[in-house]
């Protein structure tokens, strides 16, 4: 019976393997972007869709995203922990910034703290392609000022221009081991770029 009635009938297999998919719901942030937490990636969304709820499907390649069962953004897969895909066409023009969260709103308000929270800042939106990128970073390090009052804020931001260590996590590790109390001609070793550095006792 097979083969003479059902084995002409069947279709090839497919080429691919059929993919896993995952699916999770996000807010669109300010900076045009949703957090795919697995990862720890930023996905850009055309600006049309600030503060959405959006739907993301992903598989080991693609990232798509959803409103209202349409799609609005179509990503490849991108594992770098705090990186940015961006696409340029999804951004506002200049003059379409949102209000709340723009260059401008963060240097204004890193200048509040001190000048060299704002010369920190101002890198910060220099070091990414787009500077939206770099606002979710921007907000982090100003909090610092409500948690450890501005002038500790900007006596990291001090030390961190002084090594080029221009990152959220420099600044918290400055604050979180007191080194922005001391002097910035000590050496430069004493400011850990993150919580693996290996210390002395590793290798004893």
């Amino acid at each position: 019976m097979f083969l003479d009635f059902e084995k002409q009938a069947l279709k090839s297999l497919p080429i691919d393997l059929y993919p896993i998919k995952t699916y999770k719901t996000a807010t669109v942030l300010k900076n045009y972007h949703v957090d795919f937490r697995e990862d720890k990636h930023h996905y850009s969304v055309p600006y049309q869709y600030l503060g959405k709820k959006v739907t993301l499907i992903v598989d080991q390649n693609i990232v798509e995203i959803y409103h209202n069962y349409q799609r609005i953004a179509v990503h490849p897969r991108n594992r770098r922990t705090s990186g940015y895909s961006t696409l340029k066409e999804h951004l506002p023009p200049k003059s379409q910034y949102n209000a709340g969260w723009s260059e401008e709103y963060f240097l204004s308000w890193a200048n509040k703290i001190g000048p060299e929270t704002k010369a920190f800042i101002g890198k910060v939106l220099q070091k990414q392609t787009f500077v939206e990128q770099s606002f979710k970073s921007c907000v982090a390090v100003l909090s610092f000022a409500s948690k450890v009052g501005n002038n500790r804020l900007n006596l990291a931001c001090k030390r961190a221009l002084a090594y080029e260590h221009i990152s959220y996590k420099a600044i918290e590790n400055i604050l979180k081991n007191g080194l922005d109390q001391q002097e910035l001609e000590q050496d430069v070793q004493s400011i850990p770029e993150h919580e693996n550095i290996r210390g002395n006792n590793y290798f004893n």
